[in-house]
């Protein structure tokens, strides 16, 4: 490797998932091993993973394979992204975690992988329901094969039956998972009665004044919450959405969906392709003749999935994100296919977190792939202090 690593240095191996081959090294102790290469995301078969994603042990909308795609599809990372994975005796898929390694990450030369998702969404794992002790086993056996020393699942829901798995996977060989940061974002109980949740949410003065705003759009013309689901409606409203997101905030710092021309066509396609199983769905919200609201929903399984949210500037007065996301409870709520929404907001999100008061346990959690691995606490170190950086970095942006 070129990379002028430490630890390389040291004679330490760092993973180096990028090389379409196996590497033989010898390692610290002398003897010699040949790293296992992983395959490339693109490689996987997309009917077995669909088929994996309809037999999940927990739900997780941002891994469907046309999401996934898509997201990791740029030329860097479609040649740097692998995928961990577990198969059946007859070879079907039962396991698949998209990862990188943390150089193609972080930009740090540590011998870790880490779950890739560039929207920092959700990576729970996707795991077979029947099987997926024995291809948890099987993935951090692969992980440990690929030279990595360590697994790191980012944006993991802590409480879910994926972390579970995998931690008693680790702890039937030894190994102590150790929890890096957590948090909790908004999630709605769309088992709720939706008029019952959102008054006790925001109780009667609030929900009054915005049907106030409700009203007063109405002077604007005829107001209207409509949900698109099909392909063609998808692929229409998520040209309404692009230019709302690009007419806010983000379209004046750059980082609106519109102004990555490459990924939002790539969104759109998964968006359009998703739609056609029911699996993305866009909703709107109108005065008159002016679409002031848009937000992309994810589904899978039993669960929802609110990815991104655009709004007129100019109909700022009226709080029409507020709006859209109480029109969108009730939506969800009265849909019996699904049990919970998750927001994917930051902490303590302004708008969402009083709305749905439900919290979604989240966390990055790493998994050493060794037993008493000396390595393990300084890669623990590092990365908790790279984290540390950028809490500290978003705070100063926001001020």
């Amino acid at each position: 490797m070129t990379r002028g690593c430490a630890l390389a240095r040291e004679g330490v191996d760092v993973v180096d998932i990028s090389s379409s081959s196996p590497i033989t090294r010898a390692e610290q102790g002398g003897a010699a091993t040949a790293r296992a290469a992983l395959p490339l995301i693109a490689e996987i078969d997309c009917a077995a993973w669909r088929d994996l994603a309809g037999r999940a042990i927990e739900p997780n909308a941002y891994y469907l394979p046309e999401w996934t795609i898509a997201a990791n599809g740029d030329r860097r990372a479609r040649a740097v992204t692998r995928a961990l994975t577990a198969h059946d005796t007859a070879g079907a898929l039962t396991g698949l975690l998209p990862v990188l390694s943390a150089w193609h990450g972080f930009r740090l030369p540590l011998p870790v992988l880490v779950a890739a998702d560039p929207f920092r969404s959700l990576d729970t794992p996707l795991l077979d329901h029947d099987t997926a002790d024995r291809a948890a086993a099987v993935m951090i056996a692969q992980a440990r094969a690929s030279g990595a020393r360590a697994l790191l699942l980012r944006e993991v829901a802590r409480d879910g039956e994926a972390v579970q798995v995998f931690s008693r996977a680790a702890a039937a060989e030894g190994l102590a998972p150790v929890l890096l940061r957590g948090w909790s974002r908004a999630c709605l109980d769309a088992t709720s009665d939706a008029d019952e949740l959102l008054r006790d949410a925001l109780g009667g003065k609030r929900l009054k004044e915005y049907r106030r705003l409700m009203r007063r759009l109405g002077d604007h013309g005829e107001v209207r919450f409509t949900v698109a689901r099909t392909p063609d409606a998808v692929a229409q409203a998520y040209e309404v959405f692009l230019a709302l997101e690009a007419s806010g905030w983000k379209g004046r710092r750059g980082t609106a969906l519109l102004h990555q021309p490459e990924l939002a066509a790539r969104l759109r396609t998964a968006a359009t392709s998703l739609a056609t199983r029911n699996a993305c769905e866009i909703a709107l919200l109108h005065a008159g003749n002016a679409a002031i609201a848009a937000g992309i929903v994810l589904r899978h399984c039993d669960r929802a999935y609110f990815f991104k949210l655009g709004i007129a500037e100019s109909f700022a007065r009226y709080s029409p994100g507020v709006l859209l996301t109480l029109e969108l409870t009730r939506h969800l709520c009265a849909d019996p296919a699904i049990t919970m929404a998750d927001s994917t907001a930051s902490p303590d999100h302004p708008m969402i977190d009083p709305i749905w008061r439900g919290r979604f346990a989240v966390g990055d959690l790493l998994i050493p792939l060794r037993p008493r691995d000396p390595l393990f606490g300084p890669i623990t170190l590092a990365l908790r202090a790279r984290e540390a950086l950028r809490q500290t970095a978003k705070r100063l942006l926001k001020r």
